[in-house]
This record gives C-alpha cells, sequence and structure tokens, in this order.
C-alpha cells in the first residue's frame, strides 16, 4: 500500500466514525469534497480574469468555496474595483473547464468511497454552487452521477451558499427533515449554509 492510500484509507475511517448516527440523509459538496477540482477551477478563473486584463489573486477562490461563480465575480469586481460581467464571466469559465479540464478531474477518495459505501441505506444529495451541467458531468467523469437521490446546483434556489436555501431545497426534495441531515464540505460558506438549515457538518479537508 502507498502512503497516499494509507492516507486516503485513514480519513475514509475517520469519516466513518465521524458520521456514524440516525441520520437519513448525507449532503455533499462537489467541487473540493466529492471530485479534486478546485486547482483546475482556479486556474480557470485566473485565465478568464485575464482575458479581461486583470491578473486575479486566486486565493480568493478559496475564501469563497461554494459559492455560485457569479456571486464571486461579484466579489472580485467589489474588492478589485474591477467591471466583469458576472453572467458573461460565468459562461466563459464554464466552458473553459468544460473544454479543458473536466476529463481530467480525479475522486476524493475517500469521500466518493464513503458516499458510495452509503447508498441504499439512506438518502444521497449533491448540492454544489457551480451549475448544473458542469456538476452533472463532473459526476459522471467520477461515475457517481447515477448515485445521487438529488441533486441541487447554482442558481436553483433564491440565494446560493452561504444561505441555507440550497440544503434546505435538498432536504425537501428528499423528503427528509434539515436536522436529519448530515452535509460534507471544504469550505466556509459551505458550512455556515449547512448550520443556518440547521444541519450538522464535516470538513472533510480538516480530518
Amino acid at each position: 500500500m502507498t502512503n497516499t492510500n494509507k492516507i486516503s484509507d485513514e480519513k475514509y475511517e475517520a469519516l466513518t466514525l465521524l458520521t456514524a448516527g440516525d441520520f437519513k440523509a448525507f449532503l455533499y459538496d462537489c467541487d473540493g469534497t466529492l471530485a479534486d477540482t478546485m486547482p483546475s477551477h482556479k486556474k480557470t478563473y485566473v485565465k478568464v480574469a485575464a482575458e479581461g486584463g486583470f491578473i486575479l489573486d486566486d486565493s480568493i477562490v478559496d475564501e469563497l468555496a461554494g459559492w455560485p461563480i457569479a456571486d464571486v465575480v461579484g466579489a472580485i469586481n467589489e474588492r478589485y474595483k474591477t467591471s466583469f460581467d458576472p453572467i458573461k464571466f460565468s459562461k466563459r469559465k464554464d466552458q473553459l473547464f468544460f473544454d479543458e479540464y473536466v476529463e481530467q478531474i480525479q475522486p476524493i477518495d475517500y469521500v466518493v468511497n464513503h458516499l458510495k459505501a452509503h447508498v441504499g441505506k439512506l438518502k444521497i444529495g449533491v448540492v454544489s454552487g457551480g451549475d448544473r451541467e458542469t456538476v452533472e458531468k463532473t459526476l459522471k467523469v467520477l461515475g457517481i452521477f447515477n448515485l445521487a437521490d438529488v441533486i441541487v446546483c447554482a442558481g436553483e434556489t433564491p440565494h446560493g451558499k452561504p444561505f441555507p436555501d440550497p440544503f434546505l431545497s435538498a432536504a425537501k426534495k428528499l423528503g427528509v427533515a434539515p436536522k436529519d441531515c448530515l452535509v460534507f464540505e471544504d469550505g466556509d460558506p459551505g458550512t455556515k449554509a449547512a448550520e443556518a438549515a440547521g444541519m450538522k457538518w464535516v470538513r472533510i479537508d480538516k480530518l
């Protein structure tokens, strides 16, 4: 066993222990939680910004992990006094990610394995700040698209993360009370959204 596999196995065991209980639904974020996509997403933000003549510090992408792209662009405009059109920026970023990166996506093994281990035992949801086309393609590349009972994506609720709307929407569609859901996230916006929804959460990057 390689050291990488050993670490993944240890994190899987830790995740399994943390998630034991009487939960009826597990709600997983996609980017940075199920899929190791954050480096690629940061590159696409930087590239699109560069096309507009701005050199972007990609740390803001980590800071706002889980936010819908258009909201991140709005934050970029506010912080750096830029004037990107959030909708046009989002579409260009999605296209760039689709064309250059999506087929290379790798799973975050211990989280994907955790999801697979609980299929049929409780309800499974994927709740993402990405657009539906990109999220569905990502899940298909990972081979887990058909394992989710519900998928909630950017623009499908009145507000995105860090507001509770996406998680509450997933719980409603699954027919599960918020208190019976457990959320898996890799960023503060997602955990804040889970707390606001009345759900417990696990930071998969802190195991």
